[in-house]
């Protein structure tokens, strides 16, 4: 099975349940979080009742039959001619062994237990409960709205960085200096880390001055940065990843970052897209 990755919870009942994207984004939605609105001491009972029935067996070999090209009709096949049997029980493992399936699977770990492609959840979701199907798909409509919002914002933003830096580009240097201009003892002073340096050429002072001078803050120098420092240390982390491939030493890096920030800082700064983002 293709890699995993959480897309949020949803909540349909009072029932929590956890959804994945496996594969191409596929919607995969957890069985057993499921049937803990029926069984919340033994959800796996429940599942594997559901996966016992005929009708369900019928069902999901029609899924698999159209979504799967490698679907085993052979073992699948054999399975059908079982389900239903007072002695049949089949676990989702063997189920996938047997048939090479793609819309049930197992996982382990956080997040854990067996989960179905989004048509077949919602079948399940049907067994244990008409009204609990409706409130489980119009929570899961839900969470896609809010992921295409989203969405959305991030390839807005994108569009606006892409905007602002050909404004950065562009602009003259501005007379008002807004990051302050390195003394010479910090332009000699050799810092443990890069990322230091670059705290100093944008900030002017590093994590620990900084957080000497903020002992209460919960987070780091970064954490409380503008959207417009945050814009501008994204562009010196490649401006400097170049410079050290260039072999210039840190002392003369930091003098000409710090320039850099300076620039970039003061366009920024008057940049009404920038300033759109931040009204938001």
């Amino acid at each position: 099975m293709a890699d995993k990755t959480f897309k949020g919870k949803i909540s349909a009942k009072g029932t929590e349940i956890a959804v994945l994207s496996i594969g191409n984004d596929d919607d995969f939605i957890s069985l057993t979080d499921i049937a803990k609105y029926k069984n919340q001491e033994e959800p796996n009972v429940v599942v594997a009742n559901w996966l016992r029935n005929r009708n369900t067996v019928e069902f999901i070999g029609i899924w698999e039959q159209i979504h799967n090209p490698d679907f085993n009709y052979g073992g699948f096949a054999t399975i059908k001619s079982r389900a239903g049997l007072n002695n049949y029980k089949i676990s989702v493992k063997e189920w996938v062994e047997q048939t090479n399936a793609i819309g049930l699977t197992a996982k382990a770990g956080r997040y854990g237990g067996t989960y179905a492609h989004r048509d077949i959840a919602f079948e399940f979701g049907m067994w244990i409960s008409p009204e609990f199907k409706i409130f489980l798909i119009r929570e899961f409509d839900r969470l896609k709205t809010e992921e295409q919002q989203r969405l959305s914002l991030e390839w807005n933003l994108q569009r606006t960085i892409s905007k602002i830096n050909y404004r950065i580009h562009t602009d003259a240097i501005k007379a008002h200096i807004i990051p302050p201009v390195v003394t010479k003892y910090q332009a000699k002073t050799i810092y443990a880390t890069e990322a230091d340096m670059l705290n100093v050429a944008l900030f002017g002072k590093t994590a620990a001055g900084w957080k000497n001078e903020n002992p209460s803050a919960i987070g780091n120098i970064r954490d409380e940065a503008s959207l417009e420092q945050l814009i501008v240390l994204s562009n010196m982390e490649s401006i400097n990843a170049l410079l050290i491939e260039q072999g210039i030493p840190q002392h003369t890096r930091l003098i000409q970052l710090n320039q850099v920030a300076i620039t970039q800082m003061t366009s920024l700064l008057n940049n009404r897209h920038i300033q759109k983002l931040d009204e938001s």
